[in-house]
């Protein structure tokens, strides 16, 4: 029996620096789902090499997959998905561009451990699911929630719903794969700044639209500046109205 799951993209309505933490950057953000834009990732039998097999039109060997990485994280708490996945494949319908600023990889892992957890009746809480992705990467966990729209805060792991309208949104990906960790070394050594706690505390309470009314790209989002310099091309696609998400290179608007 064949059984499927959307995987949705995001975008960051804002992206506002916190701080730092061991390695990594604290954030503060509104992620919103991005119902029109979504890969389709589906369990079908008939795996004919009796290992762990991965379809789909990947920029990344599967060992470095978000999908494999889940699998072998939910495989220490149930074996039994070992002896599974060795008939049975995970296909993928890719739809997200990768290295985007989508959180595509994110949401592809979130939707694989909540398939599994429906389909192996494992009945784990959203709360554990969130914990276990946030492992594979810091966006996981927004994704394990499935809210239309949710401030996320931390490194990726503290999402709390936010309630507003649904948005519709527009997205344009330019054919430019943008490396995050070159965009955080810019940001680093050319335009570290660190948002304030009121600042914060203002932009969580906004709805999303008031946010986009009162911000402009540059304010909205602390990587596009860094983004710019490591990628000069993406600032002819910064016309009006338009947003830039997470590390890029796509750019969004609410219609």
């Amino acid at each position: 029996m064949e059984v499927s799951i959307k995987s949705y993209a995001k975008v960051n309505i804002f992206l506002k620096i916190a701080g730092k933490r061991d390695h990594y950057h604290e954030i503060v953000s509104r992620f919103v789902r991005v119902k029109n834009l979504y890969d389709t990732i589906r369990f079908t039998p008939d795996n004919k090499t009796n290992e762990f097999n991965l379809i789909g039109d990947f920029g990344c060997d599967v060992k470095n997959n978000s999908i494999y990485k889940a699998f072998i994280e939910l495989r220490k708490y149930c074996p039994k998905i070992d002896a599974f996945f060795r008939i049975y494949n995970i296909e993928v319908e890719k739809n997200i561009p990768e290295f985007a600023g989508l959180g595509g990889g994110s949401s592809n892992a979130a939707a694989f451990l909540t398939l599994a957890n429906r389909y192996f009746n494992l009945y784990y809480k959203k709360d554990k699911l969130a914990r276990i992705g946030a492992k594979i990467g810091a966006d996981v966990p927004f994704f394990i929630y499935e809210y239309d729209s949710a401030n996320v805060t931390g490194i990726g792991e503290i999402v709390e719903e936010f309630k507003e309208e649904p948005l519709d949104i527009e997205v344009i990906t330019p054919k430019i794969k943008c490396h995050t960790g070159k965009i955080f070394n810019s940001f680093r050594d050319n335009f570290y700044k660190e948002i304030t706690k009121e600042q914060s505390a203002e932009l969580l309470v906004m709805k999303s639209k008031d946010i986009l009314s009162k911000l402009s790209i540059e304010q909205a989002n602390d990587l596009y500046l860094p983004a710019i310099n490591q990628y000069p091309k993406l600032e002819e696609y910064a016309k009006k109205d338009w947003y830039f998400s997470g590390s890029g290179s796509s750019f969004f608007k609410v219609l």
